[in-house]
Formats: C-alpha cells, structure tokens, sequence
C-alpha cells in the first residue's frame, strides 16, 4: 500500500494490527507449546484493541489533518512483519514470538517518531504524537504482560 495522506498511514496502521491479530489467533491453536499458546492468544486479543483503538482514532481525527499529504517525508523503511501468516508463529517458542512482536511494535514506533520529527504543522505533529503515544503503550502493555509470562 502506497501511504500518501495521514489518512491512508492511519488506515494501513489499523490494518497491520488487524491482520497480525489474526494471524496470531490462527497460529495460537496450532502451537504445541502451552506458554506460547497463551501468549499468541493474548498478543491477538492485544493487537485486535489496538486495531479498534485506531479504527476510533481514525473517526475521529480532524478530516484537515487527515488529508494532509506526508509523502514527502515518508522516506522511512515500510514496517516488515517478519513473517507473513502462513502459521508460522506457530512453530515458534515463547522467546522467539516475544521477539517478533516486540521487533514489529519498534519498527511502528520508530516510523511514528521519524514522522513526528519531521511534521512541519502543528495539527499533524499533535496527530502523530496522539499515534505514538497509543502505539507505545500498547508496546509497554504487551512487555509487561510477557514478562509476567515469563513467571510462569
């Protein structure tokens, strides 16, 4: 997907929550170990609220802002999952998903903050500030709770 307004870098945001929340609830059966089943499960409850989180921020935001063209700036390397959801989560140990999601949550946060850095209008920066700061704490949320995991 080509990202050339606030508009469309918010809906791709949504959408790549969306679809590794369903890959993660896929893989999560199909895993054999049972820390890693709790974690993909939790981790797919996480990234469908932070999917609905966006999804209400987006009808939300300020239809000006929204429209606002970034391509400019936008010379940030695209977000790589590093895997796509073919099951593959589920072949791997709770270290390794803890890995993966944590790698794909920095690289979100990273693309927020070059953005952010380099918006030029108040409203866009506020905008971009709003975006990360949701996508921090829904990274905070999810090391936490790993953590807690770990105890297990």
């Amino acid at each position: 997907m080509e990202i050339k307004t606030f508009s469309e870098l918010i809906d791709w945001t949504r959408q790549l929550h969306g679809h590794l929340a369903k890959c993660l609830a896929h893989c999560a059966s199909q895993n054999e170990a049972e820390r890693a089943k709790l974690l993909l499960n939790y981790l797919a409850e996480q990234e469908a609220n932070m999917e609905k989180m966006i999804g209400s921020f987006e009808a939300q935001a300020e239809p000006k802002v929204m429209k606002t063209y970034i391509y400019d700036y936008l010379s940030h390397q695209p977000v790589q999952s590093h895997r796509t959801c073919g099951a593959p989560y589920a072949t791997l140990g709770f270290d390794d998903i803890c890995s993966e999601i944590f790698d794909y949550h920095q690289q979100v946060i990273e693309l927020f903050k070059d953005l952010e850095a380099r918006a030029e209008i108040p409203e866009a920066k506020g905008l971009l500030g709003t975006l990360l700061a949701m996508e921090e704490h829904g990274a905070m949320k999810i090391v936490r709770q790993a953590g807690r995991m770990v105890d297990i």
